[in-house]
């Protein structure tokens, strides 16, 4: 029963457990460098298919917020993709000037297009608090492709503002020819 709900849930655990790795010979997975209280809750997630109850993290908001980044870590790793939208959710839900510049490593990382998305636009809309941050000399470096892409969304949408939808406006680059 206990297999059955792992690899159900991961295909990297359905790969360890019944493909032709060690773990499958010996019907065991060992999980190095995750923390007992992530562990705890992705296992939680693959027995109920729901987050435990993040009330049970005491402490600031920032307390939850860090342990969803390590599930989401988590969730990449072990390809559950349902866990990781869940945690990509929740991470856009606090996201805010002060932890943009940390999520945003993060989700490019780990290939969350949802949590990228939405780095970029509130970095697009908040360009000149979060160049104000601690952390926007870290994203400028771990990220920098980000930033281009925060800048002209931000481009776009002052073009779109200022000139609406004028005859002859494209907010989109246009390509012209050189005959």
């Amino acid at each position: 029963m206990h297999k059955f709900l792992l690899i159900v849930q991961s295909p990297v655990l359905e790969a360890q457990l019944c493909g032709g790795m060690k773990e499958a010979r010996e019907e065991r997975v060992t999980i190095e460098g995750m923390q007992p209280s992530v562990f705890r809750a992705l296992l939680h997630f693959i027995y109920t298919d729901s987050l435990l109850d993040m009330d049970e993290f005491q402490g600031a908001d920032d307390d939850r917020n860090e342990m969803i980044r390590h599930l989401l870590v988590a969730a990449d790793l072990y390809a559950m993709d349902r866990l990781k939208l869940m945690c990509q959710s929740i991470l856009c839900q606090g996201l805010d000037v002060k932890n943009v510049t940390t999520t945003m490593p993060l989700a490019d990382q780990h290939h969350c297009d949802v949590l990228r998305d939405a780095c970029i636009e509130l970095l697009s809309s908040n360009m000149d608090e979060v160049v104000a941050t601690e952390g926007f000399v870290d994203l400028r470096r771990s990220c920098p492709s980000v930033l281009v892409d925060a800048l002209v969304d931000a481009s776009i949408k002052t073009c779109k503002h200022n000139y609406g939808n004028q005859e002859g406006y494209s907010a989109t680059p246009q390509k012209h020819s050189t005959n």
